[in-house]
């Protein structure tokens, strides 16, 4: 693998560039354009898509959404009164979505302008809901990909197309792993008649039907959700949300071209591990949900194996390595893929993530609304799928087929108790339903080609503090006690 000479003068190559950033108020493109900004100020232009709503434009959203947040902090203590006249200096807010061709941009003179001057496009846009529903997901996270590749070859002076996918779109695979590319139709479980064009019509079909049958709205939403889950269990993917993006991929390896491609795929993202500062998150994030209910008291089981691991990496660690590899690729037409991870480097398991949220949440409880602080124990762990099953239907099934006798015989007396036990035990059984695959997943991500290009990083004589994506650097512990759980805390518990 061929790398740019100029990988060691990685802010001079990003100087002057101008950057297509799609799905600019997400996590991930936050820390992205947090970064770029404060490294390089010298760049060119950063036009950043952002949908519009209907009470907010996409200026007021970049204002409110991206630049307001803690993230920026660093930058606005760097800039002071400054701060929004150097933003407006380098950065376009566009009202857009990848939804569309053309992303949705209206405004011809504006089109024309970034066809003529943009270097480089990072699509960091998708829906990532496991269980989105089927017609949203195939809009954003497989026709999206196409969209915003049709976007990138009208640009005239063109280095580069990004992708952010996601590792996983390598479903329940036991193994390693291999960073290798989706031909197009390829399954995870050898099921023929996998067609892009044949899944976006069988949506749309299915959800004509719902409207012609009068479906509310929340029964559409429902049905649209399943159909997602069964067609991407019926092709070997766990979930809507990888299958849609595996898809994704494969459009795009279809149809580049010549266009220089770099599909990076990372696996559990977390907080930010040390840029712009330790502990920066947003939104629950996959696993984080677990800590939000462990840490409230709402959760006490788990199916998992102990030798189970769990493979994540910090936040500033992905956009370290977009921008790395974005640079070492300058120019290249082929296609470059990427597994930022920490399964084969450092290793991370599930029980370690366990004692530390009980160590932590005990010598730091979270406090309910009436100022009492709430009471953590250890959690109870399953080692088979069948021996929590078997838990749940001695604390649910059995109550509830009481509960149920005994309302039917004093009339709704006991309705509230029983909605109640029911709510908890569908919340349950849909999270785990949906988590399962990870929860016993036995597949490590080969990290190869992200290897070599931290060897060209060193070979060259790149600052591994500013760009450093190495997982071995991280002490799991510690990471996680001081940095990723308190952060979750700050930024998401309400």
């Amino acid at each position: 693998m061929d790398f740019q000479m100029d990988l060691g003068c990685i802010l001079q190559s990003l100087e002057n560039k101008s950057i297509l950033v799609t799905g600019s108020t997400g996590f991930l493109a936050k820390i992205f354009v947090e970064k770029l900004l404060r490294v390089q100020p010298h760049v060119k232009r950063l036009f950043l898509l952002i949908r519009p709503t209907k009470d907010e434009t996409a200026k007021q959203r970049l204002q409110n959404d991206v630049m307001e947040k803690e993230v920026f902090r660093v930058l606005r203590e760097k800039y002071g009164k400054s701060f929004y006249s150097f933003i407006w200096d380098k950065v376009t807010p566009l009202a857009g979505d990848i939804a569309y061709e053309n992303l949705g941009i209206e405004e011809n003179s504006l089109k024309e302008e970034m066809w003529r001057e943009i270097n480089v496009v990072v699509n960091v846009a998708a829906t990532t809901n496991f269980d989105e529903r089927y017609d949203v997901s195939l809009v954003t996270n497989t026709m999206g990909a196409k969209h915003v590749l049709e976007f990138a070859k009208k640009c005239v002076k063109l280095d580069m197309l990004l992708h952010i996918s996601t590792a996983y779109v390598a479903g329940e695979k036991a193994g390693l792993i291999l960073e290798k590319p989706f031909n197009m139709g390829e399954t995870l479980n050898g099921s023929m008649g996998l067609d892009i064009e044949a899944e976006m019509k069988l949506a749309k079909e299915r959800l004509m039907e719902l409207r012609d049958d009068g479906a509310e709205r929340k029964a559409e939403t429902i049905a649209m959700k399943e159909l997602g889950i069964q067609r991407a269990r019926f092709f070997g993917w766990p979930n809507t949300y990888v299958f849609t993006k595996a898809m994704g991929e494969m459009l795009l390896g279809r149809l580049r071209e010549n266009v220089p491609l770099v599909i990076i795929r990372p696996t559990i993202i977390t907080s930010t591990y040390r840029e712009p500062f330790p502990g920066w998150i947003e939104g629950i994030r996959t696993f984080d949900i677990f800590i939000v209910r462990y840490g409230t008291g709402k959760l006490r089981c788990l199916p998992f194996d102990h030798r189970q691991i769990i493979d994540v990496i910090p936040g500033d660690m992905v956009v370290n390595a977009m921008m790395v590899s974005m640079v070492a690729h300058l120019n290249q037409p082929s296609i470059f893929i990427y597994h930022i991870g920490s399964s084969v480097q450092n290793p991370f398991y599930i029980p370690m993530l366990v004692d530390s949220c009980y160590h932590y949440f005990s010598k730091y409880p979270c406090i309910t609304g009436d100022g009492k602080p709430i009471k953590v124990s250890k959690l109870t762990v399953f080692s088979t799928m069948a021996s929590f099953y078997r838990y749940m239907t001695l604390q649910y099934m059995l109550p509830l087929k009481a509960l149920g006798l005994v309302n039917a015989i004093f009339c709704q007396i006991f309705h509230h108790l029983y909605s109640d036990l029911s709510g908890k035990y569908n919340s349950i059984m849909r999270q785990i339903d949906i988590y399962k695959a990870y929860f016993f997943f036995k597949g490590r991500f080969d990290d190869l080609n992200s290897n070599r290009l931290r060897v060209a990083m060193k070979d060259v004589g790149v600052a591994d503090e500013m760009f450093c994506f190495d997982p071995k650097c991280i002490d799991w512990e510690e990471y996680f006690m001081k940095i990723h759980i308190p952060g979750v805390v700050k930024h998401i518990f309400k």
